[in-house]
């Protein structure tokens, strides 16, 4: 009895409200990889315009597709992980579910990675290639700052760090799957930065495509979490990459709460008052920060946001006043002014940390 082979191609999609996208990347897919046995895996994070329903009711008809679809879990990286993982062809791609990358392209870096390389990434900085498809000079700048920031770190020589398209062996992927950082939206460069030794990397030239349908998920926060990535890396992994973002916050906290103070006192409230209003605007400040960046993948919205708002401001001020009394312990058992204060913040900020994560922004 004849049993039929699995693919040796995987294709990872990772979207969210890619809904108008998904029929059209099949269709090219179709016609890019004539002649190899291939799937594609859309890993949708639970999108509110009906993705899933969409790549479902192709798969119904064509086999080779297939959707994961993801509760309560948000970010490209860890969508990528996921999918990847999901599947055992020999091959894996990662191509972005808007359609600017060009898939024709996957037969070339198929060819690359089967002659050798570790990996093949498809590249607008090689060649022929271009990123005409960056719409704006924001992006572009975007862009340019990320590969500038990445090539310091990157040991592998490459001129596209911020790639999101690639082709590598699955089991190579999986050698490196436990060490990834797996938050943010750039997983070549976690990939790059994971393996033990320097992968061989093949850049195949291909043109970045304007983006036709659909909104682009490319801001300023994406750049963030990028750096953040970078910190992590840096450190060796030693701290939570939420940690490092959820402290950070609270350093901008500091700061927006002393300016609100200072224009308070000018606008002739008492020095009690003053602290009292910077204290409360500097709560809210850190909590839409941390909603945006920190927890940007568990992001509140409706009701849920107020609800949040409120929870986070009573935990801050249970932090605060451990904050006030451990300093003023510590200070009464002779420590220097500076030391005490400054372990009392950093309980604080630990403090804060675990019970927002707990509370706040927990799991759905």
């Amino acid at each position: 009895m004849t049993q039929d082979v699995g693919p040796a191609l995987c294709v990872v999609v990772p979207c969210y409200n890619e809904t108008p996208n998904v029929a059209p990347m099949v269709a090219a897919l179709d016609a890019a990889l004539a002649g190899i046995d291939w799937e594609v895996v859309f890993v949708d994070d639970d999108s509110p315009d009906g993705t899933a329903d969409t790549v479902r009711a192709i798969a119904r008809t064509d086999r080779r597709v297939r959707c994961l679809r993801r509760i309560g879990r948000r970010g490209l990286s860890s969508a990528v992980i996921e999918g990847a993982l999901s599947s055992s062809a020999d091959f894996l791609a990662v191509i972005d579910g808007d359609m600017q990358h060009d898939e024709t392209r996957l037969p070339v870096m198929l060819d690359a990675v089967r002659g050798g390389a570790d990996m093949a990434v498809g590249s607008r900085h090689v060649g022929d290639g271009d990123a005409a498809g960056l719409a704006s000079p924001l992006r572009e700048r975007l862009s340019a700052v990320g590969i500038g920031l990445a090539q310091m770190l990157a040991r592998a020589p490459i001129n596209d760090p911020m790639s999101g398209f690639f082709l590598m062996r699955r089991i190579r992927f999986e050698a490196l799957a436990h060490r990834l950082n797996g938050q943010g939206f750039k997983i070549l460069l976690d990939l790059l930065l994971a393996a033990p030794e320097p992968l061989k990397v093949v850049e195949v030239p291909y043109r970045f495509r304007p983006r036709t349908l659909g909104e682009s998920k490319l801001d300023v926060l994406v750049l963030v979490q990028f750096a953040g990535l970078l910190l992590d890396k840096a450190l060796g992994g030693v701290m939570p990459l939420r940690f490092i973002a959820f402290a950070l916050v609270g350093a901008f906290g500091m700061v927006v709460n002393l300016a609100i103070t200072l224009a308070a006192r000018r606008f002739g409230f008492d020095f009690g008052t003053a602290q009292a209003i910077g204290t409360v605007a500097a709560m809210v400040a850190n909590f839409e920060m941390n909603n945006r960046l920190t927890y940007r993948t568990m992001r509140l919205r409706g009701g849920g946001y107020w609800r949040g708002l409120v929870l986070f401001m009573l935990v801050c001020g249970l932090g605060a006043i451990a904050n006030i009394g451990i300093a003023r312990a510590l200070y009464r058992q002779d420590a220097t002014g500076i030391a005490a204060s400054a372990a009392g913040a950093a309980i604080g900020v630990v403090w804060n940390y675990a019970v927002s994560a707990t509370l706040v922004w927990r799991a759905r």
